[in-house]
């Protein structure tokens, strides 16, 4: 059965694992669905991109260099739990960076959630319209995989995103190459939580408590039990010193095009 052909809800308990077998390109390129257009307030978009010509996200200067910094990643989404995380997140103050699937961004009635990473001052980053993994496919079909999420999140948000995930972490010189092409780095990740796996809310927190200066953090807001985990998490951390961070405040600047980064 084709990707196309999943329902949503199976997509969605898709997991970002590692993609640890050999890598093969398919000479045949996937039928990806269309884009079903989103419900888009004119007028809120005018003030986002008004907003963002004045400067987004709001700026924020680490030197993670010099302080215990911690970039906490959320996969798969936008689902139903992520509106529950955001409220987490902005109690505490906490940013963080979604990687967003291109078909959940679609399946978002009125791309409010999408919106509102963006509006919570989060970055948003692409992972691809259907997750496949992108090393298995042929270079137009991955051209297509990036490009469609990349319309989607800029007609929602009026954000043209910089950092991509390929899912399950597969990627090759090819895949590289193509995200050089399209302006997005990529960002894979240091520390597995291995939430898609063990669905407990204290495993998952006690994984990503283990977290090192600079570490990248691997979640999957498609989870009620890695949205449980958040508060634990964040305490855990905080108690340790650590200020979080987006990715690219991790490094002080946006990630160059094509490279893969995996912590700091």
């Amino acid at each position: 059965m084709r990707v196309w052909a999943l329902p949503l809800a199976l997509l969605a308990l898709v997991a970002c694992v590692t993609y640890s077998v050999a890598y093969r390109r398919s000479a045949e390129a996937p039928v990806i669905a269309p884009m079903r257009p989103a419900s888009i307030d004119p007028v809120a978009l005018a003030k986002r991109l008004a907003s963002m010509q004045a400067g987004w996200p709001k700026s924020r200067k680490f030197d993670c260099a010099r302080i215990k910094c911690v970039a906490l990643t959320f996969d798969d989404g936008p689902g139903e739990y992520t509106g529950r995380l955001l409220d987490l997140l902005s109690q505490r103050d906490v940013r963080a960076t979604f990687f967003v699937i291109g078909q959940m961004v679609a399946a978002d009635k009125g791309g409010f959630i999408t919106r509102r990473i963006v509006d919570d001052g989060h970055e948003i980053g692409n992972h691809s319209w259907s997750h496949p993994p992108l090393a298995e496919l042929s270079q137009e079909a991955v051209r297509r995989e990036l490009r469609y999420t990349e319309d989607i999140v800029e007609r929602v948000t009026g954000v043209r995103m910089r950092v991509m995930r390929p899912p399950y972490g597969s990627t090759d010189d090819a895949v590289a190459a193509e995200t050089r092409r399209e302006g997005l780095a990529q960002i894979l990740w240091n520390v597995d939580t291995l939430d898609w796996r063990d669905r407990a809310a204290a495993t998952v927190a006690k994984r990503a408590g283990e977290a090192k200066p600079g570490s990248i953090v691997l979640l999957h807001d498609i989870h009620r039990s890695t949205v449980d985990a958040v508060p634990a998490m964040l305490d855990t951390l905080a108690r340790k010193g650590y200020t979080f961070v987006t990715v690219s405040e991790l490094y002080g600047k946006t990630p160059l095009p094509g490279r893969t980064y995996i912590s700091r």
